[in-house]
């Protein structure tokens, strides 16, 4: 095996990730923890951060449609096709996965990825009163497509996801200093989201497919506690070492214990020549690796990684100490759930799962707490053919991003949406 000296730092990244880590440590010491009881552990672990607020009962909907907590207030800072209002970027339509990072002047930069052809990466600077102060491209629409959801590294640059059959991840940085790369060794498929072990620089990736599988990354270079090198290690997907029927039970004493698993590597992650796929597609090279039934968000919290899988409906929690997974919310566990669609997510300091819903009609905003209590933190109503995405808060807590990925318009892909921010008294 070849080892590859790993890509160093800049001066300035090494000061911009001080400054994230600096934000998240105040975020954590000024705001406390919230407590609660009642409810079904799913075993997330809280975490040493805040939690979520009790916010209280949705009010009626404001002029965005947008049905939020007392004492909460939601601004649309973009809007498809439009300039956004102090830069000179013309936003995309499709908005899909986001998140924020921290800037050295106590600001934040929100990017969001464009789900549709031609794809690509916008990025959004705020100043620490939260006003919009410019909005730049991070990867060119001419060389990406169908930008799904994505992830954010431990390194401060932003994983771009192309979800189809041929799709790569991209490196972005969201300071737009570097150009995007492509990481061709992270598999050639239908990517939508990814995850990185702080632990072990290794990067875990959902596939939107109905057999999809759930794969990791192992860099051959890991440089730990810095910046790894993507360019070459192995591609390994996840098997449950149970019978598929148990692990596709809807009965919560079954699916909700953990099962064993362990990893296997994928002969050939890139099936692909001149453009055309060769051979067996990445996820049926392995064909004694589980299928998760339509891979969607995901994130690391405290040892875990936690994802969501839409066909079923289910948000899973892979412990990576006790190579084990499982289910920590199904909505066949109850008769009438609030949410009943998962996309992408987001994972609170102290834990709090945030679903961000995909479905007809309205859309919810919903927070799992580490006792499997539900939180509800908004409704979208009158955006009936969109879908809730990019969800993140700002590195104060004080702010949350999310998009209606076709806003108001009924014409499908490619016309509309809009970014909102709500402001309120997240943590408390």
């Amino acid at each position: 095996m070849t080892v590859r000296q790993a890509i160093p730092l800049s001066r300035r990244r090494l000061l911009q990730g001080a400054a994230a880590s600096a934000s998240v440590a105040a975020f954590a010491q000024a705001l406390s923890g919230c407590s609660s009881d009642g409810g079904i552990d799913t075993g997330t672990g809280g975490g040493d951060g805040p939690s979520l607020a009790r916010l209280g009962p949705l009010q009626e909907a404001d002029e965005n449609g947008l049905m939020l907590p007392e004492g909460f207030t939601a601004t649309a800072i973009a809007t498809a096709n439009r300039l956004v209002p102090g830069t000179n970027l013309l936003w995309h339509t499709d908005p899909d996965g986001g998140a924020t990072y921290a800037t050295d002047d106590g600001g934040w930069i929100y990017v969001c990825n464009r789900e549709f052809l031609p794809g690509g990466v916008n990025a959004l600077r705020f100043n620490a009163e939260g006003e919009v102060v410019d909005g730049y491209n991070i990867l060119s629409g001419l060389r990406s497509r169908i930008n799904c959801a994505g992830g954010k590294t431990p390194w401060n640059t932003w994983l771009s996801g192309e979800e189809y059959g041929l799709g790569n991840l991209w490196e972005c940085d969201p300071f737009g200093e570097e150009g995007a790369t492509r990481l061709r060794a992270l598999g050639t498929f239908k990517h939508e989201a990814a995850a990185v072990d702080p632990a072990t620089n290794i990067v875990y990736e959902t596939e939107d497919e109905s057999d999809g599988r759930f794969y990791r990354f192992i860099p051959d270079s890991p440089n730990v506690g810095g910046r790894p090198d993507l360019s070459s290690g192995r591609l390994q997907v996840m098997r449950v070492l149970i019978d598929v029927d148990t692990l596709g039970s809807p009965e919560r004493d079954v699916t909700s214990k953990p099962f064993a698993v362990d990893w296997l590597d994928v002969p050939n992650p890139n099936p692909v020549l001149g453009g055309v796929l060769v051979g067996a597609p990445t996820r049926e090279q392995v064909p004694e690796s589980t299928r998760f039934r339509g891979g969607e968000g995901i994130w690391y919290h405290n040892g875990q990684i936690f994802f969501t899988t839409k066909s079923d409906r289910r948000v899973w929690a892979h412990d990576i100490a006790s190579e084990s997974v499982r289910v920590i919310y199904d909505d066949d566990w109850f008769e009438d759930p609030i949410l009943d669609s998962v996309d992408n997510i987001v994972v609170t300091p102290g834990g709090d799962v945030v679903v961000a819903e995909d479905k007809t009609g309205e859309q919810d905003m919903v927070a799992i707490r580490p006792n499997g209590e539900l939180v509800h933190m908004l409704r979208l109503t009158g955006h009936d053919a969109s879908e809730l995405t990019g969800p993140a808060f700002s590195p104060d807590g004080r702010h949350f991003f999310f998009n209606s990925q076709r806003g108001t318009s009924a014409s499908g892909p490619g016309q509309g949406g809009i970014t909102y921010r709500v402001s309120g008294l997240w943590f408390g």
